[in-house]
This record gives C-alpha cells, structure tokens and sequence, in this order.
C-alpha cells in the first residue's frame, strides 16, 4: 500500500484529496498538513512515499517546503496540486524537487492516476499544465533566438537594463554617451519586437 500525505491549507480541498486518497485500496492517507511548518515536522517521521502538496501555503511557500522536504526525505515523490497554471510557478516547482502537477479542479481518478503515475517513475501533469509547459519551452527558443540577433553591446546594454540601471548609470558603466545608449536601446527594441525597457528586461535570460 503507498503511503500518501497531504500538505493543503484549505480544510475543504484537503479532507477533499483524503477521501480520494482513502477509497483506493492502493492508497492510505498517513497524514494531512495545513502547513508547511507542520508537514516539515511530521512527515520525515511518517516516511510517506508520495505527498499531494499546495503552493499557497499560509506562511512557507509549497515551493519552499518541498525544497526542504527533500533534503529529509530524498526518495519522496512530490505532486503540486494548486489552482495555479503560471509557468514560473511551474518552472519552480519543478526544480525545488516536484515530479507532477496537477490541477485542483482535477477530478478524482486524475488524481490517484498521478499518484500511481509517479511511483511508477513518471511525472504526471494535467494536460492544460502540460501545453503551457510545452508553450513555455517554444517561447524561450523563440527568444534565445532574438537576444542571439544582438550585438556584444547590445547585450551587455540589454543585462544592464535588466538589473534596473537607468540609461546614464549604463552610460557610465560603458564609457559612451547617454545618446550611444539610447540609440543601442532603439536597435534592442527592434530586434526583439518590443517598445519599451521593461519588455526587453523580461525577455533576457542570464543563461540564454
């Protein structure tokens, strides 16, 4: 029988996911937190193999706890279950240790269809988290691709704009005139099809 645990603030969502969880006979709830201070208590002493986690926490994010979660319990399999389909929040998950994400709204059989997903070594997702993943994938090509088309000035010009210098801070930094950069900036925009500093900041990636 898998061990499953819960990690929801929300009393209705989390006593929701424990009946789903308890009408397998392949599952049994061990434990359900409604914090994330809470389950870094109890849960490395309760061994789950699987844990259905929030990212809305009240005061620890979900992202957080199951980035220190997994440092008490390496094997542990995490699934973020939240209403939330923002990539980044996605992205983070991911990368604090997270192996599936699924929707709250998910229905019963999506659910413990992830949990047997997962302990079988996959990483289940809800298919509209699925296609923003995947969009998510085709829209930094795009714009590795872009920030690829600038010069080497360019782009020091762009990574200066993106920590938030103002065009005479990067003039300075850059020995050239205030003119030289604005006229950098024209050429920035342009390449990366946007009108102003903020949308080219959020178009650089450091690693890109």
């Amino acid at each position: 029988m898998i061990r499953v645990a819960i990690v929801e603030d929300s009393k209705t969502t989390r006593e929701g996911l424990e009946t789903i969880v308890n009408l397998s006979d392949e599952f049994q709830c061990v434990a359900c937190c409604d914090t994330a201070e809470l389950a870094l208590k109890l849960l490395p002493k309760l061994e789950p193999e699987v844990v259905l986690m929030d990212i809305q926490l009240p005061s620890m994010s979900g992202i957080e706890c199951v980035s220190r979660l997994k440092e008490k319990l390496p094997d542990v399999q995490v699934i973020m279950v939240t209403v939330y389909e923002d990539p980044d929040r996605i992205f983070s998950a991911l990368r604090a240790g997270a192996l599936g994400y699924l929707l709250k709204r998910s229905v019963a059989e999506e659910v413990l269809s992830a949990i047997r997903d997962v302990r079988n070594g996959g990483a289940p997702m809800s298919g509209e988290i699925a296609r923003k993943v995947i969009s998510h994938f085709q829209e930094q090509s795009t714009t590795a691709k872009e920030v690829e088309m600038l010069t080497a000035r360019e782009r020091e010009v762009l990574e200066l704009v993106a920590v938030g210098f103002s065009n005479k801070e990067i003039a300075e930094r850059m020995s050239v005139t205030v003119e030289a950069v604005r006229w950098h900036l024209k050429h920035i925009y342009a390449k990366l099809h946007v009108h102003s500093r903020t949308e080219a900041a959020l178009k650089f990636r450091p690693n890109s």
